[in-house]
Formats: C-alpha cells, structure tokens, sequence
C-alpha cells in the first residue's frame, strides 16, 4: 500500500518547553497510526503540525504527496479532524454546521451526505439542535460528522470516543473500521483509551515529554514489555518501570 502521510523529525519547541522532539513515523492507506503518551507528551501538537495549523521548527511533513510547507491546501482538501474539545459554532444548527464545512470542501450531494451521516452516527435526532445545546457525547458525535463531510482519505482523530457511553462509543469505533475498510483511509489516533487503540492500531508511537520512546504493533509492545495489554505497557513507560527502562 501507498505510504499517504510521512513525518520526518518533527520538532516544536514553545519557549523553554521542547513539546515535539525528532518524531518521525510513516503512514499508508487503509492503515492506522496511534500517538499515546501522558498529557504533555507532544500528542495534540504532532497532530497540529500534522494540519499545518502549526508550523514545525524542524522536519517535513508530506501528506498525499503534497509538501505540507509549500502546498498544504492541496492535501487539506482530502483531509479532516475530529476533537472533542474544538465545538461546531454554538448558534448553528447540527444541519448547518455540517452545511457550512460542506460547502468549504465542495462535497457533491451535500444534503445525501448529511443524511448518510446521520443514520450512521445516530445523530437524525439532533441536527436541527443547536450545537451549544447539546450534550458531550452528542457533540462528539456531531464532531465526528464534521470530521467525515468530505470522505476524507487522512482522517486524524483526537479522543474521538471521549464522553461517549461504552455501547455508543463501541459503534462509532465498528463504524470508523467500516469507513476505513470501505474507502482505504489512513487514520492517526491520539487516545487515553488503551483498549480502543489495540483494537483500531497497526502501530503505536508512545510518546514521553516530547520524543518517540517506543514504537510497535499493538500485540508486539505487549509482549516486549511481558504485560497483559496496552494500559500496563503505557503505565511501565510513564513510571519509567520494568522494560520501559531499557528505552
């Protein structure tokens, strides 16, 4: 598979505070990258240079072979993101906000695809709702509609499951399988939700303070570590305990 997205040593630094530092992985279609790591591991801000929303101090990012320092709006087109903590506009409507960044990326049969995303993501109810009025997880998912208007083919994701009930939370992870398996999108995840990411990850990156400590298949960082999952393996590297020592 062809690789979609390639980070090449990343680097941010914010005053004193080195918040990204030489991370560099790759990405193909259809596969899925996580980022894990304590808060200030460097997650949300990769993510940031990741969408050109914050320019790297060091490194290059390509994105769907587009130099993201020279022609980011070519890739941004057939790219999305979806956070929990960053609203559709409070005095819109569901409908209208998905309306609006619909029109911005120019998706054909915008009042079809709106539809689709409503029966999927159980949101039918809510779109003449006020965005300001509803709940987290109704948010979440109204977030996660937004993030999918355009059928994105680099979808990145930041807690996408977060304030959400286990069972609803369970079918918004089915459905991003059903996307990826159906369009071939690449995925990254940034998660606190060590279950979700050995379910929906090929390779994670676990970040501390900044830099790559380890990377690997899900199962692999398991069984290098000789821990039952991925929460034990996370817990060892933020403690600086038993094989995370090595690293």
């Amino acid at each position: 598979m062809r690789i979609v997205l390639e980070a090449r040593g990343l680097a941010k630094r914010y005053g004193e505070v080195l918040a990204v530092d030489d991370v560099s992985f790759s990405l193909r279609a259809g596969e899925t990258v996580g980022l894990l790591g304590g808060n200030g591991a460097g997650k949300t801000t990769t993510i940031a240079m990741l969408l050109g929303l914050v320019i790297p101090d060091a490194g290059r990012i390509t994105v769907l072979g587009h130099d993201m320092a020279q022609d980011r709006f070519e890739a941004l087109a057939r790219m999305n993101f979806s956070s929990p903590y960053v609203s559709l506009p409070h005095r819109l409507s569901v409908r209208e906000s998905l309306r609006v960044y619909g029109h911005f990326y120019g998706v054909r049969d915008l009042e079809g695809r709106i539809a689709r995303l409503a029966e999927e993501l159980d949101l039918a109810a809510l779109l003449d709702r006020p965005a300001g009025e509803l709940s987290a997880g109704q948010k979440t998912r109204a977030a996660l509609a937004k993030a999918l208007i355009n059928t994105p083919e680099v979808l990145l994701l930041d807690e996408p499951t977060a304030s959400l009930d286990p069972d609803t939370a369970d079918r918004m992870r089915a459905w991003l399988e059903a996307y990826q398996a159906e369009t071939g999108a690449a995925l990254v995840l940034a998660s606190h939700n060590m279950a979700e990411v050995e379910r929906l990850c090929s390779e994670v990156l676990m970040l501390k303070r900044g830099r790559v400590v380890d990377r690997g298949a899900p199962a692999a960082l398991i069984a290098r570590y000789g821990r039952e999952d991925l929460e034990e393996v996370f817990l060892d590297i933020a403690r600086g305990t038993g094989a995370a020592a090595a690293h």
